[in-house]
């Protein structure tokens, strides 16, 4: 039995495949600085993995970022990750997940709103994150794969994520 409670999520109005991915711009974080930057500029380059999570100290975070770690999907395609947590945050946990990564800092959760996947956390007034989602999008920016969580904690098929980036890296 978990030492947590299992929550049922409320219904994403999240982008499905084949939609267009809404753009943002937000601080974009490595493990030395951070500067704004847009999905749109990183789609110019290719593929991107967009990778939503709750802020960098949750365990699904540790979870999620340590599996795709594991199995070299930030190797293999730009995988870029977008949770609450500040560009601070977000430089110490990439050091310590040791994640050839970048993470979008959204700490007002502006961009999980326009995506359709905030979660207001229950028992905290006025704290919204970011539901656990994962989108492959294009460099036309349409998604080509859409996963996002119906439960807390619930986590990603990365079978089903290695299948999309092979396909589109």
């Amino acid at each position: 039995m978990p030492d947590f409670e299992v929550v049922e999520l409320p219904d994403s109005d999240a982008p499905a495949v084949g939609d267009d991915a809404p753009d943002f711009t937000r601080p974009l974080v490595n493990d030395e600085y951070w500067q704004d930057a847009s999905l749109s500029e990183l789609t110019e380059e290719g593929p991107v993995l967009l990778v939503f999570h709750p802020a960098d100290g949750a365990f699904p975070s540790t979870y999620v970022w340590n599996e795709l770690r594991d199995r070299g999907v930030p190797e293999r395609l730009t995988t870029v990750g977008v949770s609450i947590s500040s560009p601070y945050e977000h430089k110490t946990f990439l050091e310590r997940r040791d994640v050839d990564a970048r993470l979008f800092s959204d700490p007002g959760a502006g961009v999980a709103e326009r995506w359709g996947i905030e979660n207001e956390l229950d028992g905290m007034a006025g704290v919204t994150e970011h539901r656990p989602s994962v989108f492959l999008v294009d460099e036309d920016r349409t998604v080509r794969y859409s996963w996002v969580a119906a439960e807390w904690p619930d986590f990603p098929d990365y079978d089903d994520i290695e299948d999309a980036v092979a396909e589109h890296a």
